[in-house]
C-alpha cells in the first residue's frame, strides 16, 4: 500500500468536505437575512443524509464494480454498509475505505448545490425528503455511470459506466468528465431547474428585488469553495503525480480568469463589478475547469475560464427572461458552466479534441453525456418535488416566505441583538 498516496486521497476527502459549510457560507450570504439559518441548513441537512445514505447503501449504487458494461442502475449487494470494502486487498495502492470516504463527498456536495435554486421558500423536511429520493435514483446511478470504471493493466477500459466504458465501446473514445462536470454541477443544475419551476416564483420576483444580504459570506464562502476544489479536481487522480498536478494548475488558473471576466462582463453591463459577481465568476470558472482539469494545458484552462465567466454572467439574467426563479443561479453557474467545461472538452481536450485532431467524435460523446444526464436528472426532479409539492408540500406558506422562515422552520434567528428578542 502506497501510504503518501493514501495520505493525499484522504487530505483531499477532506477539502471536498469543506467545501459543503463553503456553500452554505456562499448560498447563505446571498439570501435575505431572515432566511440565512433555513439557507445554510439545507446544506448542513445534505451532509448528514447523504452521509448515512452512502455507507448504508449509495456507495454499493455508484460503485458496483463488474466486468464489461455495467448496467445503468446496478447494486453491489456485498458492499451494503461496506462490509465487504474493510479489508484492504493485497497489493491496492490505498485502503478502499479512502476512496469511500472520497466519493462520499461527492456526494454530498452535489447534494447540497441543488438547494441553491429553492431558497427563501422551501420547507426543510420536504427538502430532506427530496434530496434522499434523488440521490438513490439519480445522483448515486450517474455516479455510477461515469466514475465507475475500471482499468486492465494496459490502460484500457476493462469496466464501466456507459458514459465512460460504454461509449469509449461504441465511438472509439469515451466520455472525459475527470472530476465530475456531469455527474456533479450538469446533474444539479437540472435537478435545480426542475425544482425551481415546481416551487414557483418567490413573491415579489423580479430582477432587483432580491439582493444578497451579506456579500462577506458570499466571499468567504467562494473561497472555502476554490480551497476545497483543489482536493475536488486534483483529488480525482487518486494519486499525487504530474496528472494531479496539471489539475491543481488549471484549479487555479480557469477560476482567476473566469472571476476577471465576470467582472469585465459587469462592468460593462452594469457600470460596476461586485464582489459577489466576482465571487461568483471564481465558482462558474470552477464549475467549467472540472471535467476538463486533467485534459488540457493551462492556457487552454485559461481561455475556457475566460469563457465561463462572461457566459455564466449572462446566463443568470435569463430567470428573468425565460420567468423561472432559479433563486441563487444554481443553473446560470452549475449547468450553464458544467454544459460549456463538458462541449469544451470536445474541442479542446489534449490529443482528442476536434482542434487538434479535426475529428469530431470527443464532441459527438461529450454532448451525448451531457445531453442525457441533463434531461435524466430534469425529468426525475421535476416527478419527485411535484409529489412532493401535492403531497405534503414543499413550499412555505406566503406569510412565513415574507416574514423570512428561519423563525418558522428552525426557531431561530441568523442576527440577534441584545435586548431585541422577544
Amino acid at each position: 500500500m502506497d501510504q503518501g498516496n493514501t495520505a493525499f486521497i484522504l487530505i483531499c476527502a477532506a477539502l471536498v468536505l469543506l467545501m459543503t459549510p463553503g456553500l452554505a457560507f456562499f448560498y447563505g450570504g446571498l439570501v435575505k437575512a431572515k432566511s440565512v439559518i433555513s439557507m445554510m441548513m439545507l446544506s448542513f441537512g445534505a451532509m448528514g443524509l447523504i452521509g448515512v445514505l452512502w455507507v448504508v447503501y449509495g456507495y454499493a449504487i455508484a460503485f458496483p464494480g463488474s466486468d464489461g458494461l455495467v448496467p445503468p442502475w446496478s447494486i453491489d449487494w456485498s458492499a451494503i454498509g461496506l462490509k465487504s470494502l474493510l479489508e484492504v486487498p493485497e497489493g491496492a495502492a490505498y485502503p478502499p475505505l479512502a476512496f469511500v470516504a472520497f466519493q462520499a463527498t461527492f456526494a454530498i456536495i452535489t447534494v447540497a448545490l441543488v438547494s441553491g435554486a429553492i431558497a427563501d421558500r422551501a420547507k426543510f423536511g420536504s427538502w430532506m425528503i427530496f434530496a434522499a429520493i434523488w440521490a438513490t435514483i439519480v445522483y448515486f446511478p450517474v455516479a455510477s455511470w461515469v466514475f465507475n470504471f475500471g482499468l486492465a493493466e494496459d490502460g484500457s477500459f476493462a469496466y464501466g459506466g456507459w458514459i465512460t466504458y460504454g461509449m469509449q465501446e461504441w465511438f472509439g473514445v469515451g466520455a472525459i468528465d475527470f472530476a465530475g462536470g456531469t455527474a456533479v454541477h450538469i446533474n444539479a443544475g437540472a435537478a435545480a431547474l426542475a425544482l425551481a419551476l415546481v416551487l414557483g416564483k418567490r413573491l415579489g420576483f423580479q430582477k432587483g428585488v432580491h439582493v444578497p444580504h451579506n456579500p462577506p459570506f458570499v466571499l468567504l464562502g467562494a473561497g472555502l469553495l476554490w480551497f476545497g476544489w483543489f482536493g475536488f479536481n486534483a483529488g480525482s487522480e487518486l494519486a499525487a503525480d504530474g496528472t494531479a498536478a496539471l489539475a491543481f494548475v488549471n484549479t487555479i488558473a480557469a477560476p482567476a480568469a473566469a472571476l476577471l471576466a465576470w467582472m469585465v462582463v459587469e462592468k460593462i453591463k452594469d457600470g460596476k463589478p461586485t464582489s459577489v459577481g466576482a465571487a461568483s465568476g471564481a465558482v462558474a470558472g470552477l464549475v467549467a475547469i472540472t471535467p476538463a482539469c486533467a485534459s488540457l494545458d493551462p492556457i487552454w484552462a485559461i481561455v475556457l475560464g475566460l469563457i465561463a465567466g462572461a457566459v455564466c454572467a449572462l446566463a443568470i439574467e435569463l430567470k428573468y427572461k425565460w420567468g423561472f426563479d432559479d433563486s441563487l443561479d444554481v443553473v446560470g453557474i452549475h449547468l450553464v458552466g458544467g454544459l460549456i467545461g463538458t462541449l469544451y472538452l470536445g474541442f479542446f481536450a489534449t490529443t482528442t479534441g476536434l482542434f487538434w485532431t479535426g475529428d469530431g467524435t470527443q464532441l459527438l460523446v461529450q454532448a451525448i453525456a451531457a445531453v442525457s444526464v441533463l434531461v435524466y436528472s430534469f425529468v426525475l426532479a421535476y416527478v419527485i418535488g411535484f409529489a412532493i409539492e401535492k403531497t405534503i408540500g414543499f413550499r412555505v406558506k406566503n406569510e412565513d416566505e415574507v416574514a423570512g422562515i428561519d423563525t418558522v422552520v428552525h426557531g431561530e434567528e441568523g442576527y440577534v441583538l441584545e435586548g431585541t428578542r422577544a
